[in-house]
């Protein structure tokens, strides 16, 4: 395997597609540019992004269950809880045998393990 299909290997081929969900919006390619600009709390993103802080809630727990994106809750000056959101480092460099080897350890719902049941 080269330096390049290695770039996924410390993703299984289900952590991939939770990336790939994870980015296949165009709402949450704003977040996460724009918490990799600066960290922002969700009221001030909401604002800034022009969603509800709601749909941002959505937006922002699919990325973080993705690796993408991470919180932290802290106290403000007059003792307001507020959790702040930051992109956390990653990078991927897909090829096709990068996904080839993900694909060894996807797992597909509903799918039999026996593959004697699968039509050729």
């Amino acid at each position: 395997m080269s330096k390049e299909d290695s770039a996924t290997s410390g993703l299984t081929g289900d952590d991939l597609m939770r990336v790939m969900a994870a980015l296949s919006s165009p709402h949450r390619l704003r977040v996460v540019a724009a918490v990799a600009q600066q960290r922002n709390y969700v009221s001030r993103l909401a604002r800034e992004l022009g969603i509800s802080r709601a749909l941002l809630q959505i937006h922002l727990r699919k990325l973080e269950a993705a690796g993408l994106v991470s919180a932290k809750l802290e106290l403000s000056e007059d003792g307001k809880a507020m959790k702040f959101y930051e992109s956390t480092p990653f990078a991927i460099h897909l090829t096709p045998q990068s996904i080839a080897t993900a694909t060894e350890t996807l797992h597909i719902e509903g799918a039999s393990d026996d593959k004697s049941h699968q039509k050729e």
